[in-house]
C-alpha cells in the first residue's frame, strides 16, 4: 500500500475513534455550544469541525482541481458509514449530449416489484468535484432504505465542462431513463429527480425544464440545494465561515462553473430566478441550519409553494452542509437521512393511491 494511503487509513481510524467518544466527553472537549441565528450546532458536528480545524486541512479554494477531487474521493467514503446491502450494482455508459456518459444503477435487495420507482441522483461537489465512487455509500443507503432503484449520473464537471454541461447531461440522462425504463424493470411514471448541493441545483433545474415532457418526473428530492448563484442570502454571511462549506468556497466553485457572472441570472444556473415554477414536480426540500445555502433553499421551497407546487420543506437546524455524506460519523446526520428517506417513501406511497 502506498505511504499516502497508509497515512490516510491511520488518520481515518483515529478520526472515527475521536468521533465516537462518549457525548459527555465531547461536550467537555468542544467547550460552549455554538449558536447562530437562534440555532444550536450539534455537539458531535462541532467536535468534527474542531478536529478538521486542528488537522491543518487547507481550505478548498487553495487547492488545485485535481487535489480537491482527490480530497473529496477520500473524505466521503471515510465519513459515509458502512456499505448498505443492495441487490445489484451495474455500471454502464449511455449516449450523452457531450459524448458517452457513465451511470451506475443500484437495485434494492429482495424486491418483487415488476417495475421499480427510480431515483435519478446527481451528486454534490460544486459542479467541480464529486464522483460515482465518492457517493457510492450514500447511494447504496438511499437505494436500500427507500426500496427504489437508484441511478447515479457521472455528469461532466467544471472547469473542463462549464455551464450548462451538467444540466444538459441531466436532461439527457432523464430522457434516456424514460425511454429505457421498462426494459430495465423501472417505472417511467415514477422517476424522482434527486441531488444534494450542486446536485440539488441540477435536479431542480431539470425538474422545471422537464415539466412539459410526456413523462415528467414524479417528484424532486432536493437536499440543501444551491438555488441562487448570486449567493447573497443572509445565511451566506451568518454561516459563511467555520461550518465546512464557506462563502469563499462557494465563490470558488461558482468561478469554475460559470463562464461569466452574467450567467447568474440564467434560471438554468439559478433556479430561483425562473419566472414561472408552476407545474413542476412536487418537491421535498431539505436544508441544514448551519449552511450558507440554508436561506436560498428555504426561499426556493417558498417559491415552489407560492406557484401551487406541493412542497414539503424541513430544516435540520443543528447540522451543516454535506451531512448526507456523514452518516457514519454523526448520529444526527444518520437520523436526518432516515427522516429524508421516510419522507420520500411517504410521498411515493401517496402517488400510488
Amino acid at each position: 500500500m502506498p505511504v499516502k494511503e497508509i497515512v490516510q487509513a491511520i488518520q481515518g481510524r483515529a478520526a472515527h475513534l475521536a468521533l465516537r467518544l462518549p457525548i459527555s466527553w465531547v461536550n467537555l472537549l468542544t467547550g460552549p455550544a455554538v449558536t447562530v441565528d437562534g440555532r444550536i450546532l450539534d455537539a458531535r458536528t462541532q467536535w468534527l469541525l474542531q478536529l478538521l480545524s486542528r488537522s491543518g486541512h487547507p481550505p478548498i479554494e487553495t487547492l488545485t482541481i485535481e487535489q480537491a477531487r482527490e480530497e473529496c474521493d477520500a473524505f466521503m467514503p471515510m465519513m459515509s458509514g458502512a456499505l448498505s446491502p443492495v441487490g445489484e450494482i451495474l455500471d454502464r455508459t449511455i449516449a450523452g449530449p457531450g459524448g458517452r456518459l457513465r451511470v451506475r444503477l443500484y437495485r434494492p435487495a429482495a424486491t418483487v416489484a415488476r417495475l421499480l420507482p427510480t431515483i435519478l441522483f446527481f451528486h454534490g461537489g460544486g459542479w467541480t468535484i464529486g464522483s460515482l465512487e465518492a457517493y457510492d455509500r450514500p447511494c447504496r443507503f438511499f437505494c436500500a432504505r427507500t426500496g427504489c432503484a437508484l441511478i447515479a449520473v457521472d455528469y461532466r464537471l467544471a472547469p473542463e465542462h462549464k455551464f450548462p454541461a451538467p444540466v444538459e447531461d441531466a436532461l439527457g440522462a432523464y430522457r434516456w431513463l424514460v425511454k429505457e425504463a421498462d426494459g430495465l424493470g423501472l417505472d417511467p411514471a415514477r422517476i424522482v429527480l434527486a441531488g444534494d448541493s450542486a446536485g440539488g441545483n441540477i435536479a431542480a433545474v431539470a425538474a422545471r425544464m422537464l415539466r412539459e415532457d410526456a413523462r415528467p418526473p414524479c417528484l424532486q428530492w432536493l437536499i440543501y440545494p444551491a438555488t441562487d448563484l448570486a449567493m447573497a442570502s443572509p445565511s451566506h454571511t451568518s454561516c459563511g465561515q467555520g461550518f465546512l462549506l464557506t462563502h469563499v468556497g462557494m465563490k470558488w466553485f461558482r468561478g469554475h462553473y460559470l463562464n461569466d457572472l452574467a450567467e447568474i441570472d440564467d434560471p438554468r444556473a439559478s433556479p430561483m430566478r425562473a419566472d414561472d415554477l408552476s407545474g413542476v414536480a412536487p418537491a421535498l426540500v431539505y436544508t441544514a441550519g448551519f449552511d450558507p445555502l440554508r436561506d436560498e433553499g428555504r426561499a426556493y421551497a417558498d417559491r415552489l409553494a407560492a406557484a401551487g407546487v406541493k412542497t414539503i420543506h424541513r430544516e435540520f437546524d443543528s447540522l451543516i452542509h454535506g451531512f448526507a455524506g456523514m452518516r457514519g460519523a454523526l448520529q444526527a446526520a444518520a437520523r436526518a437521512m432516515d427522516d429524508m428517506v421516510a419522507g420520500l417513501r411517504h410521498e411515493l406511497a401517496q402517488l400510488s393511491r
